[in-house]
């Protein structure tokens, strides 16, 4: 019997928000299996249902009109990702755990559930693939193996793209997904009025350090410095790797002052760093610049102005923060 404890839901949502997929739009990769579950179970509904905090999300659906339900302790996915094994109703009246579910007094009018956990690769059972019909069904052996199958497509795609998003070597976004990320953030700034900035953090003389080291010393010069970064983020801040050895930072919220006061004890924390390695003992420094969004500009134009100020602060003497000039200043001296 798989149970989540407190703390294990804890980490059970953690994983699940670590796919970054909720409240995205329906995809034909996930479509795709649900159709496919449908078809060969004959049923006429079946979803990918992700169970987060106070909420059911429908990543995918068919024959379901709603794209989320609120999560309910007689729900039948929630149920099902208490357990290992699949979750099979044969006739939901007659089962206690489900007889004044809503779903089943109204509204679909669900009378038989077959459903798989889907379980993350740390173990967690993020949600479900499930089918319903509204009559009573018997199920076989087979077709719930064949139902375990297509579940393990779901977590295999959720899979494939974390690891397509996540830099294998300090566990930051790729430059890809980050400007994926950036864009939604310009969004919703220019949507809501709110405040965002980008702090760009380059390694001061990483290349000194390949070259006399060794590049596996630099990438654990990397990692760690990545390590301290992520440390200091919270939940809505988000960090990519650009490049090499340059990162850059996604700060909601934060306007010029608190973006500057909050690059600055980044570059104070990295400077704490003394790393010990075969060939001695290095200090690693960064230099950061930092540019706050206008909304008539551009992704492109502001990572261009905070990569500005990372070079000024570079030509200063590196190991500092420099704030990047607005783009009214940077236009007019261009003309």
């Amino acid at each position: 019997m798989y149970e989540e404890s407190s703390n294990g839901e804890d980490e059970r949502l953690a994983a699940l928000l670590r796919f970054e997929i909720l409240d995205s739009e329906p995809e034909e990769a996930f479509d795709r299996i649900t159709r496919l579950t449908r078809a060969v179970l004959q049923m006429p509904m079946s979803l990918v249902n992700l169970v987060d905090k106070d909420r059911q999300y429908f990543l995918s659906r068919q024959g379901v009109d709603e794209r989320e339900v609120p999560r309910r302790d007689n729900s039948f996915c929630v149920h099902a990702i208490r357990q290992a094994e699949p979750l099979v109703v044969q006739d939901t009246l007659k089962d206690p755990r489900f007889v004044e579910n809503p779903r089943v007094i109204g509204k679909p009018n669900v009378r038989c559930y077959v459903g798989v956990p889907l379980r993350s690769r740390e173990g967690h059972n993020i949600g479900t693939l499930c089918s319903m019909d509204t009559k009573p069904r018997q199920f076989t052996a087979e077709q719930v193996e064949i139902l375990r199958g297509f579940a393990q497509l779901v977590v295999d795609e959720l899979e494939l793209r974390l690891q397509a998003n996540v830099d294998p070597l300090t566990g930051t976004l790729t430059r890809r997904c980050f400007d994926r990320e950036m864009k939604r953030a310009i969004d919703s700034a220019k949507r809501n009025g709110r405040d965002l900035s980008v702090a760009l953090v380059d390694i001061d003389h990483f290349k000194q350090v390949n070259d006399s080291y060794g590049h596996s010393t630099g990438d654990f010069a990397l990692q760690r410095v990545a390590a301290v970064l992520k440390s200091e983020l919270n939940d809505s801040e988000f960090i990519g790797r650009l490049g090499g050895e340059e990162f850059a930072i996604l700060l909601p919220d934060a306007n010029a002052t608190s973006a500057m006061r909050f690059a600055e004890h980044l570059r104070k924390s990295v400077a704490e760093l003394v790393l010990k390695t075969s060939g001695g003992t290095i200090a690693v420094t960064v230099s950061i610049g930092v540019a706050t969004f206008d909304a008539e500009e551009t992704a492109a134009n502001l990572l261009e102005r905070a990569d500005a100020a990372t070079y000024r602060a570079k030509a200063a003497g590196r190991n500092r923060t420099i704030a990047a000039c607005p783009p009214q200043a940077r236009s007019g001296a261009a003309a």
